[in-house]
Formats: structure tokens, sequence, C-alpha cells
């Protein structure tokens, strides 16, 4: 049996989007890069029994037996651990670091037996204040970004770097609290030029989603349906903006460039669907429910995100597909077809995740039940569970096997 390499390629890169979803750890903001910092600057120095600013004083070079050593002399005092610390001493740490006299770095360090300082971190005064300044970590969140909105894409990376990590942290709910003091313009700007880092796009596009009007929409539709044969990181949360603002509109834009071209990369009809989620998740009323689910619904159409799609159809009760994944669940069960030439047609939708979704999603249509509902008397449940219970029935003979995998590590949502 042959399969296409185009196939071959984009279901390896649906599983490995699919996996990286499972195993990556999950940040607040949902379009947010991983390259967010873990821990920001603020809630390091929220950790630290000691911070100050100093400067390079002097320093030993390393040598065959010693790693050498660096003097840096205190200019300010942020965190002073039982007032140990004076502006002027010096603090001689090990290893040599070149630089050259009057340099700045902050230095931050945790109580033992003598105060045991972390790696010096390189800062200008402005950084070294934007610091010092931050809210603490216990500030109510929609408060703490506030201030941070003022130094997205300033200058200086590690403060705009510090800046972005906030919002990639931030729960999404704490985001549109804030949409009244978004910068409307500046980031519409960011939104679409080339020179903004793909990491930041997602998070900006969904900013101005959340401030911006028709014309913004409307200049954010031109850079989401260019010609493309690129992976675009951050495309999802533009998309996630756009339909903020157009709706139902935009939905029909999505569909036409992203959901029904076959020939469109697959990145960018993954990045769809994550708009869908999106939509059905946090944007309650924008879109209705019905009209989202037959977006997703086109993507059954995409055997190499099908398994996904699934799952989805299932988490929001779309129940009007039963009749079509069983359908394609026996057409698996079949003899592969043959070419012209006599060779082998491999069935695309015959793949154990697939076959293990639609496993799946018959098991939960047919616990769909409500509470006052009476257990075994099918007359009373919704068609949906009946014709449910029967095709998982009709699976067990047909692939025990599979069902078998499938009920393993099924948990109902």
């Amino acid at each position: 049996m042959r399969v296409s390499a185009r196939f071959i390629l984009t279901a390896t890169l649906a599983a490995i989007l699919a996996l990286s979803l499972a195993v990556a750890p999950v940040l607040s903001c949902p379009f947010c890069s991983a390259s967010a910092p873990s821990l920001t600057l603020a809630e390091q120095l929220a950790q630290a029994d000691a911070a100050v600013l100093v400067q390079w004083a002097d320093g030993t070079k390393p040598t065959e037996t010693s790693a050498g050593s660096t003097i840096y002399e205190i200019k300010q005092i942020v965190r002073n651990h039982k007032s140990t610390l004076k502006v002027g001493d010096r603090i001689t740490l090990p290893r040599y670091r070149a630089s050259k006299v009057g340099d700045l770095f902050m230095l931050m360090g945790s109580k033992g037996t003598t105060i045991e300082w972390g790696s010096p971190l390189e800062v200008s005064e402005a950084s070294f204040n934007y610091i010092a300044q931050s809210p603490a970590p216990e500030t109510p969140t929609a408060k703490r970004l506030a201030y941070y909105l003022k130094f997205l894409e300033y200058p200086d990376p590690l403060v705009a770097n510090d800046a972005y990590g906030e919002f990639a942290n931030a729960p999404y709910e704490d985001i549109a609290q804030v949409a009244d003091q978004l910068p409307r313009e500046k980031l519409l700007k960011w939104s679409t030029s080339p020179e903004t880092p793909a990491t930041r796009l997602g998070l900006y596009g969904l900013l101005v989603g959340l401030c911006g009007n028709k014309a913004d929409a409307q200049a954010i539709e031109k850079r989401i349906v260019e010609d493309t044969e690129d992976f675009r990181l951050g495309i999802d949360g533009l998309m996630s903006g756009y339909l903020l603002l157009s709706g139902n509109d935009g939905l029909e834009v999505i569909e036409k460039t992203k959901l029904k071209d076959p020939s469109v990369p697959f990145s960018e009809t993954y990045a769809a669907m994550q708009a869908l989620r999106f939509m059905w998740k946090y944007a309650e009323g924008r879109i209705e429910p019905e009209r989202l689910r037959e977006s997703m619904r086109i993507l059954l159409d995409r055997p190499e995100l099908a398994d996904l799609v699934i799952a989805d159809l299932a988490r929001w009760n779309d129940w009007g597909v039963q009749d079509r994944l069983m359908t394609l669940y026996r057409r698996t069960q079949e003899p592969p077809k043959k070419s012209a030439n006599g060779e082998e047609t491999p069935d695309p939708y015959n793949i154990p995740s697939v076959k293990r979704a639609i496993v799946r999603y018959m098991l939960v249509s047919s616990k769909d039940v409500a509470e006052d509902a009476v257990a075994g008397e099918d007359a009373k449940l919704p068609e949906h569970v009946v014709k449910g219970r029967a095709y998982v029935e009709e699976l067990r003979k047909l692939d025990p096997k599979t069902v078998r995998e499938a009920e393993r590590f099924f948990f109902l949502k």
C-alpha cells in the first residue's frame, strides 16, 4: 500500500500538535507562545530574599586551576535581607564575567547561612526601574496587566519579553478586563507588521479582537487570507481576534479560505480549528453554537484532523453526525479498494486514532442523558442516546479490540 507524502506529512504534524497540547505546560493566554518565561521578573523578585542593583567593579580572570571571580558594587537596594546590605558594599561572586566598570546588573538571592546570589542579570537603569516598580504577584491580575501594557514592544528586549510573559501567564478572563485600556492603534500595527516577533502575534491579534473596530477587522483579514506555504506561528490568535470583531461574516471568510479549500496548508487549517475552539470556550454568544458546530463539521473531510474534530464535536454535544461517523467506521472494516493498476488504495480514515475517536464519540452520545431520564426505558430517551447505544453495541461486534482500547482511557466529559 502506498500513502501520499502529503498525507504522511500532515498526519505527522497533526500528531505532533496534538501531543504538544497534551504534554506542554499550559499557558493561560490561549495563543501565547511556549517561549514565554515560566517565571516573570516580578515573580522572581517576589521569591527573592534579597535584591540589589549593582555595577561591575573588578574581576579576576580564570586560570587553569580557578574559574576566577567578579566583584560588584551595590548601587541600590530593592530587598534587604535582615538589613545586612548597604549601598557601596561589594559582592564577590565565583566565576569571572567579562564586562567593564560601571555596567549595571541586578542580583537576586535567597537566604542561607549567607545570601546565595543567583546569576547576574544585565540591566539598564530603565529595565531595573521597570522591575523594581512592577506590581507584586498578589496584586489582582487585571490591575497588574494595566502596568505591563505600557511595556509591550518596549525598545529594551528584556522589558518587552517580560511584559509579554505577564500576559502569556494571565487568564483570558483577566486580559479581557483591560480591554478599555488597550492601545488599539499600536496593537493593530503590531498585528499586521511582518517585523513583529512571531511569538507575540497570537497575543496581539487576540488583543485587537478585544478593542478593535470594523476597519481593524478588515486589516486583519488581509493578513489572514494572504497566500502562504509557511508555518505562521500565532495566526490562530489573529484569526480568533478577527472572529471576535467580525462574528458570522468573519466565520464565512474563515470557512472559505481555511476550512473548505483542501490546498490550504495544514497548519493554516489547524489554526482555524483552534480559533473555532476559542470562540466556543471564551466568546459565548458572539457566534451561535450551532454555527460553530457547522464549521467544525467541515473538517471531518480532513482525515489528518478527523480524530481531533470528532473529539470536539462530542464535547460540543453535536450528535448530528452519528450516522456519518458510523458509515466511516464500517468502511474502514472493508477490504482496501484497488486502483486501475491493481494497487491497493488505503482508506485515510482507517487509522487507530480516528477509529478510537469515533468509538468515544458514540460512548459519549450514549450517555448524554438528563438526570431525570429513566434508565433503560429507551422510549423516554433522546434519539441520539438510543442510536448511540445501538452503535456502541454494533462496534463491539464489529471491532471489539478497538472498543476495548477506546474504553480503557475513556472519561465522560
